[in-house]
C-alpha cells in the first residue's frame, strides 16, 4: 500500500534529501512550507500522515495542528520541533498528535515515526502470529504431559495471553487455531480434573489452593501483615481471568500489583457451592452438616446465597480472628451508588470490608435471557469488552477511586468463572433434577457416562450434599452443555453459544486472586 505524506515546515528546501529516501521507499510525500498551505491541502486532499514543523512564521505548528485536527480528526500528526520546551510538548500531546520529534531529525528517523504511527497494527500482527506460531508447538507438547495444578494455571494464563494479542491483530488470522488448540486445553484439562479432583479433597500434597481455603491461606496472613491499614476483599461474581486482565490496565492506573496468582474454584463451579465455601471455609457438604439451616438446595425458592456474611462470622470465630469487618452485596445500580456514599464509614471503621458485585454474573444470564445482550456480547471478545465498558461507567470503578485515594489495600477474586457453551449433551432427569446447564445432580439421571462428563456416584467422596442415598453428580467438561430430549431442538438454539457455569473448564476453574496497593 502507497501511503501518502503531507510535510510542512519553512525550510522545506533544506529538506530534500529526506523527502527523496521516503519516495524511494515507496511513499507519496507533499511538501509545502507553511501551516496555511498545510491547512489549504488538507480541506483538498486526503492524507495518511501529516509531518508539522512546530516553529513556522504564520500559523505556528501548534496553530495548525488545531485547525488540521478540526478538519480531519483521525489523520495522525507528527510535530517536529527544535524546542525541548515542556508546555510545547504538553499541548501537542494534549491535541493527540501521533508522535514527537526533535531537530534535528535523519532520514531513518523519519521511517520509524511513519512505520510507527501507520503499519503499527501489520507489524504488529505480524509478530503476534509469528510468536504465537512458536508458542502453538510447545503448548501442544505440554498438554499431553502430566502437568501439575500450577503448571495448568501458566498453560491457562499463556492462553488467555495469546487469546488477547490475536484479538488485536488485524484479521484475526490465528483466531481459529487458537480456538481449536484452547478446546483440546480444555479437553485435557477436563481429564486432569477427573483423575485428580478427588485426591486434593483428602489431602494430596500436590493439591492447589482452592475455594474453602481461601482465607485461612491468603485473606487472614494478609490482615495480620497490613496492620492498621483497612483490606478491601473485593469479590465480582463471574470474573474470569481474560475479563481481569482487561480490567488490569485501568486499575493500574490507580493501584500497584503486589501479586496475581490464580485458585481452582470447587465443583460445582457456581455461587451456590464455590462462594459459599470461600465465606464458610469449609465444603459444601460439611456446611450441610454442620448449619442445615443455612443450607439451600438448587430447587428451593430461597436464594442460594443470602447467609455469606453469617458464614464470614462463624469462619471468623472459628479462626480466633478479632477484627472487625463489613459485607457488603451490590446486585444493582442504586445499590452500587448507595454503597460508593458509605465508603468513607468502611474505611474508617473496618479493618475488612467484603464487597460482592453481582454485574459480571449477571451480565451472563441477561446474554442468555436478552436479544440484545447476545447481539451486544456475541462472542469471548464482545463478552470482555461489555465488562472493561461496564466497569469504566459503574460505582464499582469510583470505589477504587476512593479505596486508591484514602491508601486502603485491596484484594479482586471471583467465585468462579463461565464459559460458552456450544455443544449439547442429552440427559434424562426426573423433575427434582436441578435447572443449571454444566452440572446435575438427581437420583434418576439418565445419560450416557463417557469423558465428556465428570460422574460421581459417591458425593460424599468430594464433599458434596446429598437430598437422598441415591444422589449422583455429573459434571459437563470443555463446551458441552446439558439437554433434555424433549423439544431438544428449541432447547439447543435457546443456549446454544451462551455463557454458563458450573461445569469443568480452564475458563470456570482457574480464577484471579490478585493484592493490589494505592499508588503513592
Amino acid at each position: 500500500m502507497q501511503y501518502s505524506i503531507l510535510w510542512a515546515d519553512d525550510e522545506i528546501d533544506l529538506l530534500k534529501p529526506h523527502i527523496l529516501f521516503l519516495k524511494e521507499k515507496g511513499y507519496d510525500v507533499t511538501a509545502v512550507n507553511s501551516g496555511t498551505d498545510a491547512v489549504e491541502e488538507i480541506q483538498e486532499k486526503t492524507y495518511d500522515i501529516v509531518f508539522l514543523d512546530e516553529n513556522m512564521p504564520g500559523l505556528t505548528g501548534l496553530e495548525t495542528l488545531t485547525e488540521i485536527k478540526a478538519l480531519r480528526p483521525t489523520v495522525p500528526v507528527v510535530m517536529i520541533t527544535k524546542s525541548e520546551e515542556e508546555h510545547i510538548m504538553e499541548e501537542a500531546i494534549g491535541a493527540k498528535i501521533a508522535d514527537y520529534l526533535i531537530k534535528p531529525v535523519n532520514p531513518n528517523q523519519i521511517l520509524l515515526s511513519v512505520k510507527r504511527v501507520l503499519d503499527n497494527k501489520r507489524l504488529v500482527s505480524e509478530k503476534t502470529n509469528s510468536g504465537y506460531q512458536r508458542d502453538f508447538r510447545q503448548l501442544g507438547m505440554q498438554l499431553g504431559d502430566q502437568l501439575s495444578p500450577a503448571e495448568w494455571a501458566d498453560v491457562y494464563k499463556k492462553l488467555v495471553y495469546w487469546e488477547l494479542e490475536i484479538n488485536e491483530t488485524e484479521g484475526k488470522s490465528m483466531a481459529e487455531v487458537f480456538n481449536m488448540q484452547k478446546d483440546e486445553a480444555n479437553t485435557y484439562f477436563g481429564r486432569f480434573i477427573q483423575e485428580n479432583y478427588e485426591d486434593w479433597l483428602h489431602g494430596d500434597a500436590d493439591a492447589p489452593l482452592m475455594s474453602h481455603q481461601l482465607f485461612k491461606e491468603r485473606v487472614f496472613p494478609l490482615l495480620k501483615e497490613t496492620g492498621d491499614t483497612p483490606v478491601y476483599f473485593m469479590l465480582i461474581d463471574n470474573l474470569r481471568y481474560d475479563q481481569w486482565k482487561v480490567l488490569e490496565p485501568i486499575i493500574a492506573e490507580m493501584f500497584t500489583v503486589d501479586q496475581e496468582e490464580t485458585y481452582y474454584s470447587i465443583l460445582p463451579t457456581t455461587t451456590a457451592y464455590a462462594r459459599n465455601a470461600i465465606f464458610s471455609g469449609m465444603m459444601p457438604s460439611e456446611i450441610q452438616k454442620k448449619y442445615p439451616n443455612l443450607w439451600v438446595w438448587d430447587d428451593d425458592d430461597e436464594g442460594k446465597n443470602l447467609h455469606e456474611a453469617e458464614f464470614l462470622e462463624i469462619m471468623f470465630q472459628k479462626a480466633n480472628q478479632k477484627h472487625k469487618f463489613s459485607y457488603n452485596k451490590v446486585t444493582n445500580l442504586q445499590a452500587g451508588k448507595d454503597l460508593l456514599g458509605k465508603m468513607a464509614n468502611l474505611h474508617n471503621n473496618y479493618k475488612l470490608n467484603v464487597i460482592v458485585y453481582n454485574f459480571v454474573d449477571m451480565l451472563s444470564h441477561a446474554r442468555t435471557d436478552m436479544a440484545m445482550i447476545r447481539e451486544l456480547a456475541a462472542d469471548e471478545s464482545a463478552y470482555r469488552s461489555l465488562t472493561k465498558s461496564w466497569f469504566l461507567h459503574s460505582p464499582l470503578y469510583e470505589m477504587f477511586q476512593q479505596i486508591a485515594e484514602r491508601k486502603g489495600k485491596v484484594i479482586i477474586t471471583t467465585d468462579h468463572g463461565t464459559i460458552r457453551v456450544k455443544r449439547p449433551y442429552k440427559i434424562v432427569g426426573d423433575r427434582n433434577t436441578n435447572t443449571n446447564l454444566r452440572y446435575k445432580h438427581g437420583k434418576n439421571l439418565g445419560f450416557d457416562d463417557t469423558k465428556d462428563v465428570y460422574t460421581v456416584r459417591k458425593p460424599d467422596n468430594i464433599f458434596l450434599p446429598r437430598e437422598n442415598v441415591s444422589t449422583a453428580y455429573v459434571f459437563t467438561v470443555g463446551d458441552f452443555f446439558f439437554a433434555y430430549p424433549n423439544n431438544y431442538n428449541y432447547y439447543v438454539n435457546y443456549y446454544k453459544d451462551t455463557f454458563q457455569h458450573g461445569g469443568i473448564s480452564l475458563e470456570e476453574c482457574i480464577i484471579p486472586y490478585v493484592t493490589l496497593s494505592p499508588k503513592g
